[in-house]
């Protein structure tokens, strides 16, 4: 059985050239922009990305997102494992990811490059 692990975090941030500055200065990230709403950071030990919201953040805004090869075959785990699916399957620039939530309410995300 292969393992899902994982792979990328993703927070909220409502002005992202001051996320950026903030991290860059602080901790030596660097980013790579992804439109005017979202950019990724690395070289923090671990890859993951802001992406610009309105809404004010509550609980740290953290979205942990974990990697499989095949969507659709873990969406269909995670239903049947009560999760609740929360965005259905979408593309964006590098692939395709969906988000759930786990039976606490916490929102998890899966995607992949396939």
């Amino acid at each position: 059985m292969k393992r899902t692990l994982i792979n990328y975090v993703e927070f909220k941030a409502t002005d992202l050239e001051k996320i950026k500055v903030f991290y860059t200065k602080a901790f030596g990230w660097t980013f790579t922009d992804y439109g005017p709403d979202y950019t990724a950071f690395s070289d923090s030990g671990l890859e993951g990305g802001f992406e610009k919201t309105e809404l004010e953040i509550t609980n740290g805004g953290a979205l942990v997102v974990l990697y499989h090869e095949n969507l659709e075959d873990i969406q269909q785990k995670v239903v049947q494992s009560d999760g609740i699916i929360v965005k259905d399957i979408f593309s964006f620039p590098g692939g395709r990811r969906f988000h759930f939530k786990d039976p606490s309410g916490n929102e998890l995300a899966i995607w992949s490059d396939k």
